[in-house]
């Protein structure tokens, strides 16, 4: 008996126990709904706004850089303007030297062939002077080409 009569002395102890600790989460629990903060649409509302505004500003900015690159894609050129000038040039100055070159050569060769004119000339004018001076080397001279023949 005396050892029921500890655990019934224990238990009750437990139970006060048990009865004060069920009482303070009472108490906490009570607290708890009285700090809640309630939620209200204005402060979401609020919240919200700020947020759309921003993200309407980045939106913009997004938009305006956006905008300046189709622009500046509409103006890109494949080659740039100083490569069809360095061309146009270099085309122009080969065009140039072409002309020239094939004139200077058709200048020399008109004056080759008067050099050869003149040179034949020359001889056939030597030749003459020469048959009439010398008569009967000039009749040697024409025997000589029948012959060959």
């Amino acid at each position: 008996m005396k050892k029921l009569d500890e655990i019934m002395e224990l238990m009750a102890d437990e139970m006060a126990d048990f009865k004060k600790a069920v009482l303070q989460l009472q108490l906490l629990s009570r607290q708890l709904f009285e700090l809640s903060i309630p939620i209200s649409t204005e402060a979401l509302e609020k919240n919200l706004a700020t947020f759309l505004k921003k993200q309407e500003a980045q939106n913009q900015e997004r938009d305006e850089i956006l905008r300046s690159i189709d622009k500046k894609l509409k103006n890109v050129r494949l080659i740039p303007d100083y490569l069809i000038i360095l061309f146009a040039v270099l085309g122009i100055t080969a065009l140039g030297m072409l002309g020239y070159f094939s004139y200077s050569a058709n200048a020399q060769q008109e004056e080759s062939f008067k050099v050869y004119r003149l040179i034949l000339e020359s001889e056939n004018q030597l030749q003459q002077d020469f048959f009439a001076a010398y008569p009967d080397i000039k009749e040697e001279y024409c025997q000589w080409l029948e012959d060959q023949k």
